[in-house]
């Protein structure tokens, strides 16, 4: 019997239970209501509103330009369409690094406007104040840590993060702390495998991975990316379950031609 049989709803406390038992824990990205209805209904664990949003949905560079207000919009068509998978929202860039007021506000503006069932943020140490906060009021926190997108100006580029030793050891750090402020899970993003496999081994709240290998406790990829939407994006951890960009194509080709060949539409398409 498959595990999202299961389970009726996904709640924080089924994921820590799943990790318990061992059950790996699936999660991809959505962000309209129309694919987060299939994705659903598929039996994913989690659906991210990711701020890949500002790449895959708004064309931007980098995850930094979308706003706020862009990422609630996202995420209320995304819960409008789910019935079973929880549902965490990226709280985007600027809305809670330096200042801890500012992140309770988001947060709150996020579960109230949107509807959402949790938040995520990117950062260890320097953001502690801010989850600490949202937390006291009750929002369910999903950390994040290796490569931080939102940090991709300090970092530089985009390359495997935490392979010197001094780095490796903050992140495990920062792992541990998170764990010991209350995150209910944790992102890694872009590391070692075996470092992966160490902090993964050392919680016990759920780790899921993006590009950190097998030995976490889930996994999670851009669904744009998975799907094959996307031509200009194929790093070492990314599988790719189809080919949509060929197969809309394809249709968007034909569909043209029929109109200008008067194809379409027929005498029984027509009233």
């Amino acid at each position: 019997m498959s595990v999202h049989k299961e389970y009726k709803k996904i709640t924080t406390k089924r994921l820590f239970d799943m990790k318990q038992a061992g059950a790996k824990i699936a999660m991809l990205t959505a962000y309209d209501y129309t694919m987060a209805k299939i994705l659903d209904a598929s039996g994913i664990d989690i659906i991210l509103v990711g701020d890949s949003a500002s790449n895959v949905m708004a064309g931007h560079e980098t995850t930094l330009p979308i706003t706020l207000d862009q990422m609630i919009y996202h995420a209320g068509s995304v819960v409008r369409a789910v019935d079973r998978a929880l549902v965490v929202v990226d709280m985007p860039f600027g809305t809670y690094q330096g200042n801890s007021k500012k992140a309770l506000e988001s947060a709150i503006r996020i579960m109230k406007e949107s509807g959402g069932h949790a938040v995520k943020m990117e950062g260890g140490e320097e953001i502690a104040e801010s989850i600490t906060r949202i937390l006291s009021a009750g929002i369910p926190v999903m950390g994040h840590l290796g490569l931080t997108p939102q940090s991709i100006y300090k970092f530089g580029t985009y390359t495997v993060r935490a392979k010197e030793e001094k780095e490796a050891e903050k992140l495990i750090k920062d792992a541990k702390l998170l764990e010991e402020l209350g995150v209910f899970a944790l992102v890694l993003e872009k590391i070692p495998a075996k470092l992966a496999q160490k902090v993964a081994q050392n919680l016990s709240i759920p780790v899921i991975g993006i590009g950190a290998g097998a030995g976490v406790d889930g996994q999670v990829l851009v669904m744009h990316d998975m799907l094959g939407m996307t031509k200009d994006f194929s790093p070492r951890f990314l599988r790719r379950y189809a080919d949509l960009h060929t197969i809309m194509s394809e249709a968007f080709t034909r569909y043209i031609n029929d109109v200008k060949s008067l194809e379409f539409p027929n005498e029984k398409e027509q009233y």
